[in-house]
């Protein structure tokens, strides 16, 4: 972050500076900028927000006690502070006000229903080789988490590469109300989050506020494989590039093909030329991503052959995405249990049937939340794929998933063995009774679910024959 007087914080956020000694120094804000008081050391913004459970007023004090040089607050507290109406519209007011002291960091802001988080660490993965450059790690994709990402860039900034999420329509354009991007990557329309938007075409006109926001000479990277991603070239005045396998894309590749280990090969297609790319992460999904990532580092004017030899060398920084381990004893974990929905569920059970070929496989299925009136429906489509897939075995893990057991059942010609459980606990006891060695394991399912708890006890020894 750059060094700020609280009298310049003040002046962004439209707060009032309380708290200071009558005769002390000004207090200069040199970062990090913090929501949690733990992380709050010498120079930092502690960052009082309200929260369901806690007040983050309550945490000042110790925010403080630990050396940060001031509060953003929605009242006074007991040491320096800058006071304002409502502390996270301030907060998004503070990264838009520092972001425009920094005209050289190119904002990339990337969309979509599904692949964001991986993308996102391919992009910053490939464009840092070309300057110092800022992404967060995980998500932190929301009006609290992208100003906190935003706010960790300076002047030796070169790239901010940021996710942007929604949860209806204009949410992404307060987004880059806060960060305006100079280039936007939108990824997918899909069926994520139906229940809040309503039907696609929402989400389509959603997830293209990106795009609209962006500047005359900047650069929108659309999917040329998505028809509701193509259609949004008409949404904006900057240069469209297009991604994707179509053969009329920008930036497409040739020549795929899958390791034994499910990682994807292939050309990279530019206009500027061609160059190989082998990617360390699974799943034939992660093509586009990288697709994505190189028609961004493109716009940002880095050669075909530093592009290919990046996404090569790239690895994963997310946590539960397409995490592939292997155990001791041969089994074979896939942890991609930070989310699911419909789109992102199949390509992960492509993965675990790709994985297992000549061996058997377990997928470990929860609720893909925020489906709305289709939720039942897609539940089913899943549980009718999985048993088309030939797995061994589905374990589907609570009551909001109980649709992927029905239409698990419905595939007569399944031979597979099929098991409800209630939570977590019974989920690790089930595979323990039932995995052998050179087992592949999948787990999947939203959130809300913790799945990633069954993945973890898999890894450490809690689920063994």
């Amino acid at each position: 972050m750059i060094p700020l007087p609280l009298s310049r914080i003040a002046g962004l956020t439209g707060g009032v500076v309380t708290g200071l000694p009558p005769d002390g120094p000004e207090p200069v804000v040199r970062g990090p900028v913090v929501i949690d008081s733990r992380e709050a050391g010498p120079g930092a913004l502690f960052v009082a927000l309200p929260g369901e459970r806690a007040d983050g007023h309550d945490f000042a004090p110790a925010a403080l006690a630990g050396g940060a040089s001031a509060v953003l607050a929605a009242r006074p507290v007991d040491g320096p502070a800058v006071v304002v109406p409502d502390v996270q519209e301030a907060l998004g007011l503070l990264a838009r006000g520092v972001l425009a002291e920094l005209p050289d960091a190119v904002v990339t802001g990337v969309t979509g229903s599904a692949g964001k988080t991986s993308t996102k660490d391919l992009i910053a993965q490939v464009v840092e080789r070309s300057g110092p450059t800022i992404a967060p790690v995980g998500s932190f994709n929301n009006e609290i988490g992208l100003p906190l990402t935003a706010l960790r860039a300076d002047s030796g900034t070169r790239h901010l590469v940021l996710e942007m999420g929604a949860r209806g329509v204009g949410h992404i354009a307060y987004l880059c109300g806060i960060a305006r991007p100079r280039i936007g990557a939108v990824l997918n329309v899909g069926s994520a989050h139906l229940g809040e938007f309503g039907s696609q075409a929402a989400v389509a006109r959603a997830k293209g506020e990106l795009v609209e926001a962006l500047p005359a000479d900047g650069t929108a990277v659309l999917n040329a494989d998505d028809p509701l991603v193509a259609a949004m070239a008409s949404r904006t005045g900057a240069l469209v590039v297009t991604f994707g396998r179509d053969a009329g894309a920008t930036v497409r590749a040739e020549d795929e093909s899958l390791d034994d280990a499910g990682r994807p090969r292939f050309t990279l297609v530019t206009p500027e030329g061609k160059a190989p790319v082998a990617l360390r992460l699974a799943g034939a999904h992660m093509v586009p991503n990288a697709l994505a990532a190189a028609a961004v580092a493109r716009a940002a004017g880095m050669p075909v052959e530093d592009v290919a030899e990046a996404l090569t060398a790239a690895g994963p920084r997310s946590r539960w995405r397409m995490e592939v381990t292997e155990r001791a004893d041969g089994v074979t974990v896939i942890n991609d249990a930070y989310n699911a929905n419909p789109e992102s569920t199949r390509a992960a059970l492509e993965v675990l049937t790709h994985l297992a070929r000549g061996r058997r496989a377990f997928a470990v299925l929860g609720e893909m939340a925020e489906l709305g009136d289709t939720s039942v429906a897609e539940h089913v489509k899943i549980g009718q794929h999985v048993a088309r897939s030939g797995v061994a075995g589905l374990v589907v893990v609570g009551d909001a998933a109980a649709a992927v057991a029905e239409g698990a059942a419905q595939v007569a010609a399944w031979t597979g063995e099929l098991v409800q459980v209630d939570d977590v606990g019974a989920a690790v006891t089930a595979l323990g009774e039932r995995l052998r060695p050179q087992d592949v394991v999948l787990v999947k399912g939203s959130r809300v679910t913790g799945l990633e708890r069954v993945a973890e006890a898999l890894l450490s020894g809690g689920a063994r024959a």
